[in-house]
């Protein structure tokens, strides 16, 4: 006689013991800033990574992750291209995320070709960066998506008959600057001059620079520097300066009114005008969602921003990534998985282009505005399912 209890209890744990034999470890490489001047990039970078995480992590069913950080140290190459050989010959990471600075991104494109390592830019912006391997993938921006388009709406909304670009002098600089010089000419604008204003990794005295601009006479100043405290020295400089007093109106993509510095911005970030792929203000439950889980985790009196948002949403993907391939990830079988992968982020729906790896998304035009005591970023337009226009238009290294 069958002893049906029996089998029943056999046979469950038969089942444990085999999803606990084909529950795996995946280890993450997480590269991004973590000390120095621009530390404050790399801290929100993976607290958005860990949030996304820890939030979603019972979804893995059984599955874990263990992250592996390490630090590049300053926007140069070397650093990052070393701890991420490491990450790949002693760690043996399954795949590698993070990545504050564009040159970070260009010295380990080589090393994930080479080691069939897939990796998920998680806010490097210039725009060639995923046509440099077939195994990245990026879930932030590039710089042409927000440079562009402010362009345009420089020459046709904000009267930019004539502005004057300033950017920090590295590759995400002058792909923001090309780019807004592309969408301001095309709408009938006419960039005058451009200032390389220093390097990423040091904050310099920006009030030379901006006394060129001004003294040029632009309608506009367009702006380009790598958030954090050269966002809120280009500000104070305007307004010792009283470039604004002058008619000269400060415009830029989000980097300059970077949500975690706004409000220590004061007055004088008022009526700026930028356009970003996100802002803590958005009103939609995704991103309300985000934010409060954010405060909750991190303090009330903290806020995430552009930088963060880019980890919460690279996370999800290397989740998608796991959840997909339901065995051992390799590059083409992640790339395979993000390829056309769609998700509901606090920005607002994001994809990635099957054709080129790389992300589309909304943008938004907003103008700083003061609103029972806050400084608030009140959009004004919304650019859906916005792909990267440089590769759009196939222009230099992004027609390669």
């Amino acid at each position: 006689m069958i002893n049906w209890k029996a089998a029943v209890v056999g046979a469950t744990a038969a089942a444990l013991l085999s999803g606990a034999a084909e529950a795996r470890e995946i280890k993450v490489g997480f590269i991004a800033t973590f000390s120095g001047p621009v530390a404050q990039l790399g801290d929100l970078l993976r607290k958005g990574a860990e949030l996304y995480h820890n939030l979603h992590k019972d979804e893995l069913k059984g599955d874990t992750i263990k992250f592996i950080f390490r630090d590049t140290k300053n926007p140069g190459g070397a650093v990052a291209k070393s701890v991420v050989q490491e990450l790949i010959t002693r760690d043996k990471v399954d795949i590698v995320g993070g990545i504050v600075f564009s040159p970070n991104a260009m010295s380990i494109a080589g090393l994930a070709t080479q080691a069939k390592v897939p990796v998920v830019i998680m806010n490097a912006g210039t725009s060639f960066i995923t046509n440099m391997s077939p195994n990245l993938a990026r879930v932030s921006f590039t710089m042409w998506q927000a440079g562009f388009i402010m362009g345009e709406h420089a020459a046709k909304n904000l009267n930019c008959k004539t502005a004057v670009a300033g950017f920090t002098n590295y590759p995400p600089g002058k792909d923001s600057v090309a780019a807004f010089k592309r969408g301001l000419e095309g709408a009938g604008g006419k960039l005058v001059d451009a200032i390389p204003m220093g390097g990423p990794g040091k904050v310099p005295d920006f009030t030379p620079f901006l006394q060129r601009a001004k003294d040029k006479k632009p309608n506009c100043f367009y702006v380009f520097v790598p958030g954090g405290n050269h966002a809120s020295a280009v500000v104070r400089a305007y307004k010792q300066l009283g470039m604004k007093e002058a008619g000269v109106a400060l415009i830029g993509p989000g980097d300059i009114t970077q949500d975690t510095l706004l409000q220590g911005m004061g007055d004088a970030a008022v009526g700026l005008v930028t356009a970003s792929h996100y802002y803590a203000d958005l009103d939609n439950p995704a991103n309300k969602a985000f934010v409060a889980a954010w405060k909750k985790a991190y303090g009330a009196d903290t806020t995430p921003d552009f930088v963060g948002v880019g980890g919460y949403d690279g996370m999800a993907a290397i989740h998608h990534v796991i959840k997909t391939v339901k065995g051992k990830i390799t590059a083409d079988a992640a790339m395979k998985a993000l390829k056309g992968w769609k998700h509901e982020s606090p920005r607002g729906t994001i994809m990635v282009d099957p054709e080129t790896r790389d992300i589309v998304q909304n943008i938004y035009i907003a103008t700083v505005k003061k609103k029972d005591g806050r400084l608030v970023e009140d959009v004004q337009q919304t650019f859906t399912a916005v792909k990267d226009k440089c590769k759009q238009l196939k222009i230099g290294r992004c027609g390669k």
